[in-house]
Protein backbone atom coordinates (compact mmCIF):
# COMPACT_ATOMS: atom_id res chain seq x y z
CA UNK A 1 0.00 0.00 0.00
CA UNK A 2 2.85 2.20 -0.59
CA UNK A 3 3.20 2.81 -4.37
CA UNK A 4 0.16 4.00 -5.56
CA UNK A 5 2.07 5.39 -8.83
CA UNK A 6 -0.32 3.74 -11.39
CA UNK A 7 -3.44 5.05 -9.91
CA UNK A 8 -4.44 8.05 -11.65
CA UNK A 9 -6.73 10.62 -9.26
CA UNK A 10 -8.95 9.18 -6.66
CA UNK A 11 -7.27 11.35 -4.11
CA UNK A 12 -10.37 11.18 -1.89
CA UNK A 13 -10.92 7.45 -1.84
CA UNK A 14 -7.35 6.95 -1.22
CA UNK A 15 -7.69 8.52 1.97
CA UNK A 16 -10.51 6.91 2.87
CA UNK A 17 -9.41 3.24 1.77
CA UNK A 18 -5.68 3.93 4.16
CA UNK A 19 -8.58 5.25 6.91
CA UNK A 20 -10.26 2.36 6.76
CA UNK A 21 -7.35 0.33 6.77
CA UNK A 22 -5.94 1.64 10.06
CA UNK A 23 -9.33 1.12 11.50
CA UNK A 24 -9.65 -0.54 14.94
CA UNK A 25 -12.57 -2.22 13.95
CA UNK A 26 -13.65 -5.00 11.24
CA UNK A 27 -14.99 -2.94 8.40
CA UNK A 28 -17.42 -3.78 5.89
CA UNK A 29 -17.33 -1.76 2.59
CA UNK A 30 -19.28 -1.24 0.00
CA UNK A 31 -17.74 -0.20 -3.33
CA UNK A 32 -20.15 0.40 -6.62
CA UNK A 33 -20.04 2.77 -9.45
CA UNK A 34 -20.47 1.71 -13.56
CA UNK A 35 -19.25 -0.62 -15.39
CA UNK A 36 -15.22 0.47 -16.73
CA UNK A 37 -14.99 2.97 -14.34
CA UNK A 38 -11.89 1.28 -13.10
CA UNK A 39 -13.49 -0.08 -9.46
CA UNK A 40 -11.46 -3.10 -9.45
CA UNK A 41 -8.06 -1.77 -10.65
CA UNK A 42 -8.54 1.06 -7.77
CA UNK A 43 -8.86 -1.55 -4.70
CA UNK A 44 -6.26 -4.23 -6.49
CA UNK A 45 -3.59 -1.56 -6.82
CA UNK A 46 -4.24 -0.22 -3.61
CA UNK A 47 -3.57 -3.74 -1.88
CA UNK A 48 -0.85 -4.44 -4.38
CA UNK A 49 -2.86 -7.13 -5.18
CA UNK A 50 -2.37 -8.93 -2.11
CA UNK A 51 -5.16 -10.47 -0.38
CA UNK A 52 -6.57 -13.32 1.51
CA UNK A 53 -8.86 -14.19 0.30
CA UNK A 54 -10.59 -12.69 -3.38
CA UNK A 55 -13.46 -14.00 -5.97
CA UNK A 56 -15.26 -12.75 -8.76
CA UNK A 57 -18.17 -13.32 -9.46
CA UNK A 58 -19.46 -15.05 -12.81
CA UNK A 59 -21.78 -13.14 -14.96
CA UNK A 60 -25.27 -15.16 -16.62
CA UNK A 61 -23.79 -18.45 -14.23
CA UNK A 62 -26.08 -20.38 -12.09
CA UNK A 63 -25.86 -21.01 -8.14
CA UNK A 64 -24.11 -24.20 -9.09
CA UNK A 65 -21.84 -22.65 -10.97
CA UNK A 66 -20.97 -20.06 -8.82
CA UNK A 67 -20.35 -22.19 -5.64
CA UNK A 68 -18.33 -24.05 -8.24
CA UNK A 69 -16.35 -20.82 -8.84
CA UNK A 70 -15.98 -20.07 -5.00
CA UNK A 71 -14.79 -23.85 -4.54
CA UNK A 72 -12.12 -23.50 -6.80
CA UNK A 73 -11.40 -20.05 -5.75
CA UNK A 74 -10.60 -20.94 -2.09
CA UNK A 75 -8.85 -23.88 -3.29
CA UNK A 76 -6.44 -21.73 -4.98
CA UNK A 77 -5.95 -20.12 -1.86
CA UNK A 78 -6.62 -22.37 0.98
CA UNK A 79 -3.81 -25.61 1.82
CA UNK A 80 -6.99 -27.58 2.81
CA UNK A 81 -8.62 -29.21 -0.16
CA UNK A 82 -12.10 -30.12 -0.02
CA UNK A 83 -13.74 -32.90 -2.11
CA UNK A 84 -16.40 -31.01 -3.61
CA UNK A 85 -18.20 -27.76 -4.03
CA UNK A 86 -20.45 -26.56 -1.19
CA UNK A 87 -23.96 -27.30 -1.49
CA UNK A 88 -25.05 -23.24 -0.07
CA UNK A 89 -23.83 -20.58 0.49
CA UNK A 90 -24.07 -21.21 4.29
CA UNK A 91 -22.04 -24.04 4.01
CA UNK A 92 -19.29 -22.05 1.54
CA UNK A 93 -19.26 -19.04 3.93
CA UNK A 94 -18.54 -21.51 6.16
CA UNK A 95 -15.31 -22.98 4.86
CA UNK A 96 -14.75 -19.64 4.29
CA UNK A 97 -14.55 -18.59 7.97
CA UNK A 98 -12.54 -21.96 8.88
CA UNK A 99 -9.76 -20.92 6.17
CA UNK A 100 -9.42 -16.86 7.93
CA UNK A 101 -8.74 -18.06 11.66
CA UNK A 102 -5.92 -20.26 10.34
CA UNK A 103 -4.51 -17.31 9.21
CA UNK A 104 -2.10 -15.35 11.42
CA UNK A 105 -1.28 -11.55 11.07
CA UNK A 106 -0.97 -8.32 13.23
CA UNK A 107 -2.78 -6.45 10.59
CA UNK A 108 -6.82 -6.91 8.54
CA UNK A 109 -7.57 -10.43 6.83
CA UNK A 110 -8.66 -8.32 3.51
CA UNK A 111 -11.74 -10.21 1.97
CA UNK A 112 -12.29 -8.99 -1.70
CA UNK A 113 -15.85 -9.95 -3.73
CA UNK A 114 -15.71 -8.13 -6.92
CA UNK A 115 -18.36 -8.09 -9.32
CA UNK A 116 -20.40 -9.26 -6.34
CA UNK A 117 -24.15 -8.73 -7.73
CA UNK A 118 -23.66 -11.74 -10.25
CA UNK A 119 -23.45 -14.20 -7.00
CA UNK A 120 -26.53 -13.46 -5.79
CA UNK A 121 -28.26 -15.56 -8.66
CA UNK A 122 -32.18 -16.46 -8.73
CA UNK A 123 -33.56 -18.00 -5.40
CA UNK A 124 -30.25 -18.18 -4.24
CA UNK A 125 -29.44 -18.06 -0.23
CA UNK A 126 -25.97 -16.00 -1.48
CA UNK A 127 -27.42 -12.89 0.92
CA UNK A 128 -28.14 -15.09 3.93
CA UNK A 129 -24.75 -16.36 3.53
CA UNK A 130 -23.37 -13.37 3.80
CA UNK A 131 -25.50 -11.97 6.45
CA UNK A 132 -24.52 -14.80 8.65
CA UNK A 133 -20.68 -14.44 8.11
CA UNK A 134 -20.89 -11.00 8.89
CA UNK A 135 -22.89 -10.76 11.79
CA UNK A 136 -22.15 -14.23 13.25
CA UNK A 137 -18.40 -13.61 12.74
CA UNK A 138 -16.37 -10.95 11.23
CA UNK A 139 -18.81 -8.04 13.16
CA UNK A 140 -17.29 -10.05 16.36
CA UNK A 141 -13.83 -9.27 15.23
CA UNK A 142 -11.42 -6.43 14.68
CA UNK A 143 -9.28 -7.75 12.15
CA UNK A 144 -11.37 -8.01 9.03
CA UNK A 145 -12.27 -5.87 5.72
CA UNK A 146 -14.41 -7.65 3.84
CA UNK A 147 -15.17 -5.90 0.30
CA UNK A 148 -18.09 -5.69 -1.87
CA UNK A 149 -17.53 -4.67 -5.20
CA UNK A 150 -20.05 -4.07 -8.25
CA UNK A 151 -20.83 -2.52 -11.31
CA UNK A 152 -24.87 -3.51 -10.61
CA UNK A 153 -25.69 -0.26 -8.64
CA UNK A 154 -29.01 -1.06 -8.13
CA UNK A 155 -28.07 -4.38 -6.06
CA UNK A 156 -25.12 -2.54 -4.41
CA UNK A 157 -27.52 -0.06 -3.14
CA UNK A 158 -30.96 -2.04 -2.16
CA UNK A 159 -29.09 -5.16 -1.04
CA UNK A 160 -26.16 -4.18 0.59
CA UNK A 161 -26.43 -0.58 1.58
CA UNK A 162 -29.90 -0.33 2.32
CA UNK A 163 -30.86 -3.62 3.02
CA UNK A 164 -34.46 -3.71 5.27
CA UNK A 165 -33.39 -7.53 6.53
CA UNK A 166 -30.17 -9.30 8.39
CA UNK A 167 -27.60 -6.66 6.33
CA UNK A 168 -29.68 -3.60 7.60
CA UNK A 169 -26.78 -0.80 8.93
CA UNK A 170 -24.23 -3.58 8.22
CA UNK A 171 -22.43 -1.68 5.77
CA UNK A 172 -19.74 0.49 7.48
CA UNK A 173 -18.47 2.20 4.93
CA UNK A 174 -18.98 3.34 1.33
CA UNK A 175 -17.55 4.36 -2.35
CA UNK A 176 -19.00 5.31 -5.31
CA UNK A 177 -16.50 5.46 -8.05
CA UNK A 178 -17.67 8.46 -10.39
CA UNK A 179 -15.89 8.54 -14.24
CA UNK A 180 -12.75 10.95 -14.35
CA UNK A 181 -12.89 14.50 -14.41
CA UNK A 182 -10.99 16.45 -17.58
CA UNK A 183 -8.06 16.99 -14.93
CA UNK A 184 -8.10 13.43 -14.84
CA UNK A 185 -8.80 12.34 -17.71
CA UNK A 186 -5.64 14.80 -18.91
CA UNK A 187 -3.19 13.16 -16.17
CA UNK A 188 -4.21 10.04 -18.11
CA UNK A 189 -3.30 10.67 -21.32
CA UNK A 190 -0.14 12.27 -20.46
CA UNK A 191 1.24 9.27 -18.91
CA UNK A 192 0.32 7.31 -22.35
CA UNK A 193 2.40 9.78 -23.32
CA UNK A 194 -0.46 11.65 -25.54
CA UNK A 195 0.09 14.46 -27.19
CA UNK A 196 -3.13 15.82 -27.12
CA UNK A 197 -4.11 19.24 -26.31
CA UNK A 198 -7.51 20.12 -24.19
CA UNK A 199 -9.61 20.68 -27.41
CA UNK A 200 -8.50 17.40 -28.54
CA UNK A 201 -9.11 15.59 -24.94
CA UNK A 202 -12.54 18.03 -25.02
CA UNK A 203 -13.30 15.96 -28.00
CA UNK A 204 -11.78 12.60 -26.61
CA UNK A 205 -14.47 13.26 -23.67
CA UNK A 206 -17.63 14.10 -25.67
CA UNK A 207 -16.88 10.15 -27.10
CA UNK A 208 -15.64 8.36 -24.24
CA UNK A 209 -16.46 10.57 -21.00
CA UNK A 210 -14.38 9.56 -18.47
CA UNK A 211 -14.26 6.25 -18.28
CA UNK A 212 -10.62 4.76 -17.76
CA UNK A 213 -11.26 1.51 -19.79
CA UNK A 214 -12.34 3.30 -22.94
CA UNK A 215 -9.76 5.95 -22.24
CA UNK A 216 -6.89 3.14 -21.79
CA UNK A 217 -7.72 2.36 -25.25
CA UNK A 218 -6.57 5.62 -26.73
CA UNK A 219 -3.51 5.75 -28.56
CA UNK A 220 -1.23 8.23 -28.32
CA UNK A 221 0.39 8.02 -31.49
CA UNK A 222 -3.17 9.03 -33.63
CA UNK A 223 -5.33 12.39 -32.91
CA UNK A 224 -8.51 12.92 -31.30
CA UNK A 225 -10.09 12.28 -34.91
CA UNK A 226 -8.55 9.03 -35.74
CA UNK A 227 -8.63 7.38 -32.32
CA UNK A 228 -12.77 7.86 -32.16
CA UNK A 229 -12.82 6.48 -35.66
CA UNK A 230 -10.37 3.72 -34.49
CA UNK A 231 -12.24 3.12 -31.35
CA UNK A 232 -15.76 3.06 -32.87
CA UNK A 233 -16.24 2.58 -36.72
CA UNK A 234 -13.55 0.18 -37.68
CA UNK A 235 -14.94 -3.41 -38.30
CA UNK A 236 -13.36 -4.82 -35.54
CA UNK A 237 -13.49 -1.59 -33.19
CA UNK A 238 -13.14 -1.83 -29.43
CA UNK A 239 -16.49 0.18 -28.28
CA UNK A 240 -18.25 -0.72 -31.69
CA UNK A 241 -20.34 -3.71 -29.53
CA UNK A 242 -19.78 -2.33 -26.03
CA UNK A 243 -23.18 -1.17 -25.40
CA UNK A 244 -24.84 -4.77 -26.15
CA UNK A 245 -23.04 -5.77 -22.98
CA UNK A 246 -22.90 -2.73 -20.98
CA UNK A 247 -26.65 -2.78 -19.53
CA UNK A 248 -27.22 -6.70 -19.70
CA UNK A 249 -24.36 -6.79 -17.61
CA UNK A 250 -25.95 -4.73 -14.98
CA UNK A 251 -29.62 -4.83 -15.30
CA UNK A 252 -31.29 -8.39 -15.20
CA UNK A 253 -34.85 -6.71 -17.41
CA UNK A 254 -32.23 -4.68 -19.22
CA UNK A 255 -34.36 -3.84 -22.07
CA UNK A 256 -36.44 -1.49 -19.94
CA UNK A 257 -33.50 0.06 -19.31
CA UNK A 258 -32.38 0.29 -22.59
CA UNK A 259 -35.48 1.71 -23.49
CA UNK A 260 -35.29 4.66 -20.96
CA UNK A 261 -31.84 5.88 -21.85
CA UNK A 262 -32.98 5.70 -25.97
CA UNK A 263 -35.76 7.54 -25.33
CA UNK A 264 -33.55 10.34 -23.25
CA UNK A 265 -31.14 10.03 -26.10
CA UNK A 266 -33.90 11.56 -28.23
CA UNK A 267 -33.96 14.83 -26.77
CA UNK A 268 -30.72 16.49 -25.61
CA UNK A 269 -32.01 19.39 -23.40
CA UNK A 270 -33.68 15.87 -21.31
CA UNK A 271 -37.20 15.05 -20.30
CA UNK A 272 -39.47 15.59 -17.73
CA UNK A 273 -40.70 12.32 -16.09
CA UNK A 274 -44.74 13.30 -18.10
CA UNK A 275 -42.48 13.12 -21.41
CA UNK A 276 -40.58 10.00 -20.67
CA UNK A 277 -44.00 8.41 -19.69
CA UNK A 278 -44.94 9.68 -23.26
CA UNK A 279 -42.32 8.87 -25.58
CA UNK A 280 -41.22 5.96 -24.28
CA UNK A 281 -44.53 4.38 -23.69
CA UNK A 282 -43.33 2.88 -20.30
CA UNK A 283 -46.41 3.17 -17.66
CA UNK A 284 -46.09 5.24 -14.88
CA UNK A 285 -45.49 3.97 -11.34
CA UNK A 286 -42.63 2.11 -9.15
CA UNK A 287 -40.95 0.47 -11.75
CA UNK A 288 -40.39 3.14 -13.57
CA UNK A 289 -39.35 5.06 -10.21
CA UNK A 290 -36.30 2.22 -9.71
CA UNK A 291 -35.43 2.27 -13.07
CA UNK A 292 -34.70 6.00 -13.24
CA UNK A 293 -33.21 5.43 -9.54
CA UNK A 294 -30.59 2.69 -10.80
CA UNK A 295 -29.70 4.26 -13.99
CA UNK A 296 -28.84 7.43 -12.02
CA UNK A 297 -27.43 5.12 -9.18
CA UNK A 298 -25.41 3.68 -12.02
CA UNK A 299 -23.98 6.94 -13.42
CA UNK A 300 -26.07 6.93 -16.87
CA UNK A 301 -28.21 9.46 -16.42
CA UNK A 302 -28.79 12.53 -13.79
CA UNK A 303 -31.31 14.13 -12.62
CA UNK A 304 -31.72 18.08 -12.20
CA UNK A 305 -34.20 19.76 -9.95
CA UNK A 306 -36.22 22.46 -11.47
CA UNK A 307 -36.06 25.72 -9.41
CA UNK A 308 -39.48 25.63 -7.87
CA UNK A 309 -38.78 22.22 -6.07
CA UNK A 310 -41.25 20.48 -7.74
CA UNK A 311 -41.00 16.87 -8.79
CA UNK A 312 -42.75 16.46 -11.37
CA UNK A 313 -40.50 19.14 -13.54
CA UNK A 314 -37.42 17.64 -12.53
CA UNK A 315 -35.67 16.88 -15.74
CA UNK A 316 -32.93 13.77 -16.47
CA UNK A 317 -30.57 13.48 -18.83
CA UNK A 318 -28.56 11.15 -20.46
CA UNK A 319 -25.33 11.88 -19.07
CA UNK A 320 -23.25 9.10 -19.92
CA UNK A 321 -21.17 9.97 -22.92
CA UNK A 322 -20.34 6.41 -24.28
CA UNK A 323 -24.32 5.98 -24.73
CA UNK A 324 -25.40 9.03 -25.87
CA UNK A 325 -22.50 9.00 -28.64
CA UNK A 326 -23.76 5.19 -29.16
CA UNK A 327 -27.22 5.93 -30.16
CA UNK A 328 -26.38 9.23 -32.42
CA UNK A 329 -23.73 7.59 -34.33
CA UNK A 330 -23.14 3.64 -34.17
CA UNK A 331 -26.64 1.95 -33.62
CA UNK A 332 -28.37 0.33 -36.77
CA UNK A 333 -24.72 1.06 -37.95
CA UNK A 334 -25.61 4.07 -39.08
CA UNK A 335 -22.00 5.10 -40.14
CA UNK A 336 -19.54 2.75 -40.87
CA UNK A 337 -16.14 2.25 -42.54
CA UNK A 338 -12.66 4.09 -43.57
CA UNK A 339 -12.59 8.14 -42.53
CA UNK A 340 -16.54 7.97 -41.69
CA UNK A 341 -15.67 10.14 -39.05
CA UNK A 342 -13.68 12.21 -40.48
CA UNK A 343 -15.63 12.86 -43.28
CA UNK A 344 -18.42 13.94 -40.57
CA UNK A 345 -16.90 16.92 -39.23
CA UNK A 346 -17.99 19.55 -41.45
CA UNK A 347 -21.44 18.05 -41.20
CA UNK A 348 -24.19 19.79 -39.25
CA UNK A 349 -25.23 16.76 -37.35
CA UNK A 350 -21.59 16.34 -35.88
CA UNK A 351 -21.67 20.33 -34.87
CA UNK A 352 -24.78 19.76 -32.98
CA UNK A 353 -23.73 16.84 -30.91
CA UNK A 354 -20.52 18.88 -30.36
CA UNK A 355 -22.80 21.74 -29.05
CA UNK A 356 -25.17 19.35 -26.53
CA UNK A 357 -22.40 17.19 -25.63
CA UNK A 358 -19.83 20.17 -24.41
CA UNK A 359 -23.32 21.33 -22.45
CA UNK A 360 -23.09 18.17 -20.85
CA UNK A 361 -19.59 18.35 -20.05
CA UNK A 362 -20.45 21.59 -18.49
CA UNK A 363 -23.09 20.33 -16.26
CA UNK A 364 -20.95 17.31 -14.91
CA UNK A 365 -18.04 20.26 -14.11
CA UNK A 366 -19.80 22.38 -12.27
CA UNK A 367 -17.69 22.09 -9.03
CA UNK A 368 -14.78 23.59 -11.78
CA UNK A 369 -17.38 26.61 -12.81
CA UNK A 370 -18.33 27.72 -9.25
CA UNK A 371 -14.20 27.73 -8.71
CA UNK A 372 -14.11 29.87 -11.57
CA UNK A 373 -16.61 31.89 -10.74
CA UNK A 374 -14.91 32.62 -7.30
CA UNK A 375 -18.12 31.42 -5.60
CA UNK A 376 -16.93 27.75 -4.09
CA UNK A 377 -17.04 28.92 -0.38
CA UNK A 378 -20.80 30.60 -0.86
CA UNK A 379 -24.05 27.88 -0.65
CA UNK A 380 -25.39 27.76 -3.92
CA UNK A 381 -27.46 25.03 -5.53
CA UNK A 382 -27.30 23.87 -8.86
CA UNK A 383 -30.43 23.07 -11.20
CA UNK A 384 -32.12 23.31 -14.39
CA UNK A 385 -35.91 25.10 -15.10
CA UNK A 386 -38.17 25.33 -18.41
CA UNK A 387 -40.85 27.55 -18.27
CA UNK A 388 -43.05 30.73 -20.18
CA UNK A 389 -44.20 33.58 -19.80
CA UNK A 390 -46.98 34.71 -22.09
CA UNK A 391 -46.47 33.06 -25.56
CA UNK A 392 -42.66 32.37 -24.91
CA UNK A 393 -40.97 29.28 -23.71
CA UNK A 394 -37.51 29.10 -22.81
CA UNK A 395 -34.95 26.21 -21.07
CA UNK A 396 -32.01 26.69 -19.17
CA UNK A 397 -30.07 24.19 -18.50
CA UNK A 398 -27.55 25.15 -15.67
CA UNK A 399 -29.00 27.54 -13.28
CA UNK A 400 -26.85 28.39 -9.75
CA UNK A 401 -28.85 29.76 -7.59
CA UNK A 402 -26.56 31.06 -4.63
CA UNK A 403 -26.91 32.12 -1.04
CA UNK A 404 -25.59 36.07 -1.84
CA UNK A 405 -28.60 36.67 -4.13
CA UNK A 406 -27.48 36.00 -7.40
CA UNK A 407 -28.44 33.94 -9.58
CA UNK A 408 -26.27 32.39 -12.84
CA UNK A 409 -27.27 31.51 -16.04
CA UNK A 410 -24.89 29.28 -17.49
CA UNK A 411 -25.06 29.56 -21.54
CA UNK A 412 -21.95 27.00 -22.95
CA UNK A 413 -20.81 27.48 -26.37
CA UNK A 414 -18.41 24.82 -28.56
CA UNK A 415 -16.16 26.35 -31.29
CA UNK A 416 -13.04 26.15 -32.75
CA UNK A 417 -11.86 29.85 -31.83
CA UNK A 418 -13.31 32.48 -29.55
CA UNK A 419 -16.94 32.33 -29.56
CA UNK A 420 -19.10 35.70 -31.44
CA UNK A 421 -22.06 37.04 -30.09
CA UNK A 422 -23.85 38.46 -33.09
CA UNK A 423 -27.13 40.61 -33.00
CA UNK A 424 -29.48 37.31 -33.60
CA UNK A 425 -27.87 35.48 -31.24
CA UNK A 426 -27.40 38.68 -28.45
CA UNK A 427 -31.32 39.10 -28.83
CA UNK A 428 -31.81 35.05 -28.22
CA UNK A 429 -29.99 35.54 -24.99
CA UNK A 430 -31.91 38.59 -23.59
CA UNK A 431 -34.95 36.83 -24.22
CA UNK A 432 -33.84 33.75 -22.45
CA UNK A 433 -33.15 35.59 -19.55
CA UNK A 434 -36.64 37.81 -19.29
CA UNK A 435 -38.32 35.22 -20.07
CA UNK A 436 -36.67 33.22 -16.55
CA UNK A 437 -37.29 37.09 -14.89
CA UNK A 438 -40.77 37.07 -16.05
CA UNK A 439 -41.93 34.23 -15.11
CA UNK A 440 -39.95 33.26 -11.76
CA UNK A 441 -40.63 37.00 -10.15
CA UNK A 442 -37.28 36.36 -9.08
CA UNK A 443 -36.01 39.49 -7.21
CA UNK A 444 -32.08 38.59 -7.16
CA UNK A 445 -29.35 39.57 -9.77
CA UNK A 446 -29.51 37.38 -12.84
CA UNK A 447 -25.96 36.89 -14.12
CA UNK A 448 -25.39 35.53 -17.45
CA UNK A 449 -22.30 33.84 -17.31
CA UNK A 450 -21.21 32.34 -21.08
CA UNK A 451 -18.92 28.64 -21.25
CA UNK A 452 -17.19 28.62 -24.07
CA UNK A 453 -13.84 26.50 -25.22
CA UNK A 454 -11.57 29.61 -26.40
CA UNK A 455 -13.82 32.85 -24.64
CA UNK A 456 -16.30 35.19 -26.37
CA UNK A 457 -14.95 37.87 -28.88
CA UNK A 458 -15.57 41.32 -26.67
CA UNK A 459 -17.86 42.98 -28.99
CA UNK A 460 -20.89 45.63 -28.08
CA UNK A 461 -22.89 42.42 -27.54
CA UNK A 462 -21.02 40.75 -25.55
CA UNK A 463 -20.50 43.81 -23.25
CA UNK A 464 -23.96 44.41 -23.31
CA UNK A 465 -25.03 40.58 -21.56
CA UNK A 466 -22.27 38.60 -20.37
CA UNK A 467 -21.29 39.36 -16.86
CA UNK A 468 -19.11 36.51 -16.51
CA UNK A 469 -16.49 34.31 -18.62
CA UNK A 470 -15.11 30.53 -18.09
CA UNK A 471 -13.80 29.11 -20.19
CA UNK A 472 -12.48 25.11 -21.42
CA UNK A 473 -8.94 25.72 -19.38
CA UNK A 474 -11.13 26.54 -16.30
CA UNK A 475 -12.94 23.16 -16.84
CA UNK A 476 -10.13 21.77 -16.32
CA UNK A 477 -9.12 22.52 -13.09
CA UNK A 478 -8.59 19.91 -10.44
CA UNK A 479 -10.81 19.42 -6.74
Amino acid sequence: MKNKGLIVGRKRELQQLQMIVESPKSEFLAIYGRRRVGKTFLIREFFEYKFDFQISGLANANTSQQLFNFHVSLSRQHSVSYEHAPNNWLEAFQRLIDYLEGIEKDTKKIIFFDEMPWLDTKKSDFVMGLEHFWNSWASNRKDILLIACGSAAAWMINELINNTGGLHNRVTQKIKINPFCLQETEELLERKNGVFDRYQIVQLYMALGGIPYYLDAIRSDLSATQNIQNLFFEQSSLLRNEFSNLYRSLFRKHKIYETIVETLSTKTKGLQRGEIIKLSKVASGGTLTKVLNDLEESGFITSYISLDGKAKNTIFRLSDFYTSFYFRFIKDNKYRGDNVWINLLDNPLHRTWQGFTFEQICLSHTYQIKKALGISGIQSSDSSWKGSYGEKAAQIDLLIDRRDQVINICEAKFSMSKFIIDKEYSEKLREKVNIFRDATQTKKSVFLTMITTYGVEKNTYSAALVQNEITMDDLFEGK
